[in-house]
């Protein structure tokens, strides 16, 4: 059996993807990977420029876009890894990646999942690299900006978890989709990621169901990876907001409406829609410029699958 299958979703981003599989191919590892890229029916070139430049990539080519969390478990139905790999077309994996991740794994087989650390371009923390879950108490702190006022105050850090060293290792309740390091054993036992959720949150609840089944979640900055966010200045599309704020009322919706009264469900609700209203009329005071693009060497190549869905 493979040891790792790693898997990527393209969404008109070639570029981002094409530097994401060199520095993959370009690692040092003694497990063996194999590399499968869902194209979610990017209206670019990426598809020929991917089966071009890495004939070795397993190829899904979608007619559609599906989503995120779907595209992801169409990987996941043909992958034959020990350990399945969400990695964003947007990061850059370092040397050592997945050599010293896979050896964490292999150690603490009590962890269904682990994260490494994430960096931005600019050298700082990806905050969502380590998490608490979104509980009411949680969100309001992060929203109100009392989370961001008194960083290491724990009260007021339960979601971002500022409180805790970014270069010390320990057990956290969710990862970044971003990057997400899962043992297979663990996704029989759970599923795969949750359809409902198009592009956002599909983590936190993938995270929620593996800790609920009792496996240990964990954050380790032994490596780490770059994450190309395209920075904050960019202005979003609609769907992008909408789907953010949307995967914070599924979330809620789905693990925590039966356990809080009417009025703190009321409360949360009319949040969500006050920031999404709030985030539409800022965006549209943002200018409009293409994504951040890291640049990379190139890396060798050996023989492709396509698989049409």
């Amino acid at each position: 059996m493979i040891d790792l299958s790693i898997l990527i979703v393209n969404y008109n981003t070639r570029q981002l993807t094409v530097d994401c599989l060199q520095s993959v191919y370009a690692s040092r590892t003694a497990y063996t990977y194999e590399v499968i890229v869902i194209d979610n029916d990017s209206q670019d070139d990426s598809v020929a420029v991917i089966r071009k430049q890495f004939p070795q990539v397993t190829l899904i080519q979608n007619r559609e876009n599906t989503g995120f969390a779907k595209a992801n478990n169409q990987g996941m139905e043909i992958s034959e890894g020990r350990y399945l790999l969400l990695l964003n077309s947007d990061t850059l994996v370092q040397d050592d990646t997945l050599q010293v991740m896979l050896d964490f794994m292999e150690e603490r087989t009590d962890l269904g999942a682990s994260g490494c650390k994430v960096v931005l371009p600019d050298g700082g923390l990806d905050k969502a690299c380590k998490r608490g879950f979104p509980t009411p108490s949680a969100s309001f702190y992060y929203v109100s900006g009392l989370g961001r006022l008194f960083p290491q105050k724990r009260e007021f850090n339960q979601y971002q978890l500022g409180y805790l060293d970014p270069d010390q290792e320990y057990p956290v309740d969710c990862l970044v989709g971003a990057f997400m390091l899962v043992r297979r054993e663990t996704v029989q036992q759970v599923g795969g990621l949750d359809e409902t959720f198009f592009m956002y949150g599909e983590d936190i609840d993938w995270c929620y169901r593996i800790k609920a089944a009792g496996w240990g979640i964990h954050y380790t900055p032994r490596t780490q990876i770059v994450h190309y966010k395209g920075g904050s200045a960019r202005r979003r599309s609609f769907k992008i907001i909408y789907e953010f704020h949307r995967a914070m009322l599924l979330f809620h919706r789905k693990h925590y409406h039966k356990r809080y009264n009417l009025w703190i469900n009321g409360a949360v609700y009319l949040g969500i829609g006050l920031k999404m209203t709030l985030s539409l009329l800022l965006n549209r005071l943002k200018p409009s410029r293409p994504a951040l693009r890291p640049v990379t060497t190139a890396a060798p190549a050996p023989a492709a699958v396509e698989v049409e869905s």
